[in-house]
């Protein structure tokens, strides 16, 4: 069994079996099988189906925070928002099984057309971070566009997808479409990347892990969306709002214990108003409300184990000048205040790796070619804020920042009707908007004479 563990409390809120190899092969056969049958249910059919998802996950989103609570430490505020956007993703997707059109294309001595066709059996591999939103990205558009899913929730957080996993069952959809197995990395994962039957992996967690899937991936010619880590830069102007900038900067990067890899954990501020923001920074940092999550004026949570609270320290040793602090509850819980830390050089650790914790380094720039400088120095390229008033300047700096999702005078990374994901060592492929069901499907051409 695995034991599933609150991290604001340390106390064990259940016990999960997980699957063994052998048991995962046996469900991804089964989604092979299940396969010819959904994707032969008619469009209207299948869009009816996922509209009974969304609706069913719509009546359960109490349900559905309260368990996200308890098994992840995310603010029950933001719960419901994971789960509202578990519903509304599905309801976006449940249009596009009846426009999923190919094309008719001209050409000499017949006609000519092509249609889009589901890959197979897909497997998504959530992250213990977002558990719900990000399954949703994986298996909404999947199962809209005919292909059955197989998902694997983190090992820290399955509670939410065993439900997800019910809710479906409850709304019509086939046990064996969409199958929720949790277990290892290294052996329910794996088999997603090593069994033949399983056509597309959706990843989503570290650089480093994300590798070892698309090296797997490759030596199979599988198809693979991977969305990594990020190391992402916030870029306040002098002509910008310097009271809303920072006001806003600790929800930019302390929004569930700084664990998002959209997180802005480096804030580069013009060197002319840099001591200015920093007096803002101050008030703003010490104001977020940390502790228990299920409370509604809770802003942040607990770090999600004790071995991630570890990691996260393990950044603020003595050669780190923190600024300040906010505070954190004691006793039990695994509890991190957020932290601003003026880095020494360029190269410092807070600076250069991704902390996935409320830490926030903050540096100095002089002009606007330094900033992009400074933003692009790091091996990802997830996502990004720059703040000015200077509309020519704000699209200069956003076309010049390597990053696949930016925004302006905001802080919002996802948005299920537009495309996210990252350049770089932040990944490849692109998940939600309308272009993400191109990477479910693939294009089948079929010529057809005329000729006598």
């Amino acid at each position: 069994m695995t034991e599933v563990i609150n991290p604001a409390t340390e106390q064990v809120v259940a016990d999960v079996p997980p699957l063994s190899a052998a048991e995962t092969d046996a469900a991804i056969e089964r989604a092979h099988r299940a396969l010819p049958a959904w994707r032969a249910v008619a469009p209207g059919d299948r869009a009816r189906l996922l509209r009974r998802f969304a609706d069913a996950v719509d009546a359960d989103v109490d349900t559905l925070a309260s368990l996200e609570v308890t098994n992840s430490g995310h603010t029950i505020g933001n719960a419901r928002w994971e789960a509202g956007n578990v519903r509304d993703v599905l309801h976006y997707y449940s249009a596009a099984p009846e426009r999923l059109f190919g094309r008719q294309i001209p050409v000499p001595g017949g006609v000519n057309v092509t249609f889009a066709e589901p890959l197979g059996v897909v497997g998504v591999i959530v992250p213990w971070n977002f558990p719900m939103p990000i399954a949703g990205w994986g298996f909404a558009p999947a199962l809209a566009a005919g292909n059955t899913v197989v998902l694997k929730p983190a090992e820290l957080t399955p509670l939410t997808a065993l439900r997800l996993g019910e809710l479906a069952r409850e709304a019509g959809i086939p046990e064996d479409v969409f199958q929720v197995l949790p277990g290892k990395g290294s052996v329910v994962g794996q088999r997603f990347v090593d069994h033949p039957l399983v056509r597309k992996v959706v990843f989503t967690g570290s650089t480093e892990v994300g590798r070892q899937v698309m090296a797997g991936c490759a030596a199979r010619v599988k198809r693979v969306t991977l969305e990594l880590g990020g190391k992402n830069a916030n870029i306040v102007f002098a002509d910008a709002d310097l009271e809303r900038a920072a006001a806003s900067a600790p929800y930019g990067v302390f929004d569930n214990a700084g664990q998002d890899c959209c997180a802005r954990s480096r804030i580069l501020v013009q060197r002319t108003v840099f001591d200015r923001f920093l007096e803002l920074l101050e008030p703003a940092v010490r104001g977020v409300v940390v502790g228990d999550p299920a409370q509604e004026r809770t802003e942040m949570g607990p770090l999600i184990s004790a071995a991630h609270l570890a990691s996260v320290s393990s950044y603020l040793d003595d050669t780190v000048e923190v600024a300040f602090r906010g505070s954190a509850p004691d006793g039990p819980g695994y509890w991190f205040p957020p932290t601003v830390v003026l880095p020494r050089t360029p190269t410092d650790r807070t600076v250069v790796e991704e902390v996935f914790g409320p830490v926030v380094t903050v540096q100095a720039f002089d002009e606007e070619a330094d900033a992009l400088a400074m933003a692009n120095d790091t091996e990802y390229g997830l996502s990004g804020s720059i703040w000015t008033s200077d509309v020519g300047r704000a699209l200069r700096v956003a076309r010049g920042v390597e990053a696949g999702n930016l925004s302006v005078n905001s802080h919002s990374s996802v948005r299920y009707w537009t495309p996210f994901g990252g350049m770089k060592q932040s990944g490849l492929g692109r998940e939600l908007g309308p272009d993400a069901l191109d990477a479910f499907t693939e294009t089948k051409n079929v010529f057809i004479s005329t000729e006598n």
